[in-house]
């Protein structure tokens, strides 16, 4: 078996010494053994354990759940091992995916908000009609009447609690499993699905999404083409349509 020193483990795995000295320090990676000097010497088997630990940290996993994987991976059976890395990177999914609808949320309201800001100032000081104070800026129409600039407008909002949002977008994530192709349509997507898709638990997800998302509007189809389900939202939500329903190929 080759042996290796701590630099030269260094140079092959990209982990620094001194993250390789913090990991024998913790007891995540310790050295196979140690010279007459002192000196740190690795193994094929550390070096392996390095990279397991390295595709890991690219997951986005925490040193806590490294060590705990690492843990495992020490009873030597592969199956343990990803059924808990798996479980791991499952829950980051989702997490990534609700910050990426939360982020795409805010970023159509900075929009809105710029478009408003944007507008002409009210004549005198900043108060309630005026843009800088309400999302809904009255505008004087050429009757002379009061109006909102927008008064149809849907707020593009999400009334689902975090807890609840990581469950609907596990729900959305099993459903879009079953995509086989979108094509573009005016302000979204229509999302083709296969036969294996259950229609009427697509039909109860689309009815309890349009409840707490307003903004969307969507038509489930089914006909020569098969299961097809066309999803559109006004020009602010582009971004969550394409990172919810994915975009055209």
């Amino acid at each position: 078996m080759s042996i290796y020193t701590i630099g030269e483990v260094a140079s092959r795995t990209g982990f620094s010494a001194s993250a390789l000295r913090y990991y024998d320090g913790i007891g995540l990676v310790e050295p196979t053994t140690r010279t007459d000097s002192g000196y740190r010497v690795y193994d094929d088997k550390a070096l392996g354990r390095l990279a397991f630990i390295a595709r890991a940290k690219r997951l986005g996993c925490s040193l806590e759940e490294i060590t705990e994987l690492a843990g495992i991976w020490d009873g030597e059976r592969c199956g343990p091992v990803q059924r808990r890395f798996h479980e791991l990177v499952t829950d980051k999914i989702h997490r990534a995916q609700r910050q990426a609808v939360e982020s795409a949320s805010f970023a159509a309201q900075l929009q809105r908000a710029a478009e408003q800001l944007s507008s002409a100032p009210v004549d005198g000081p900043c108060g309630e009609d005026c843009a800088c104070v309400s999302s809904t800026p009255a505008v004087t129409s050429t009757s002379g009447v009061e109006r909102s600039t927008k008064p149809n407008d849907v707020p593009i909002a999400c009334t689902l609690e975090a807890g609840a949002m990581t469950d609907r977008l596990a729900v959305w994530s099993t459903a879009l499993d079953h995509a086989t192709a979108r094509t573009p349509l005016a302000g979204g997507v229509r999302v083709e699905f296969d036969a294996e898709l259950d229609t009427a638990e697509l039909a109860r997800l689309v009815a309890a999404e349009q409840r707490c998302c307003a903004f969307f509007s969507f038509a489930l189809t089914v006909d020569q083409r098969g299961v097809g389900l066309e999803v559109s939202a006004p020009e602010d939500a582009a971004a969550i349509v394409t990172t919810l329903f994915g975009s055209p190929a």
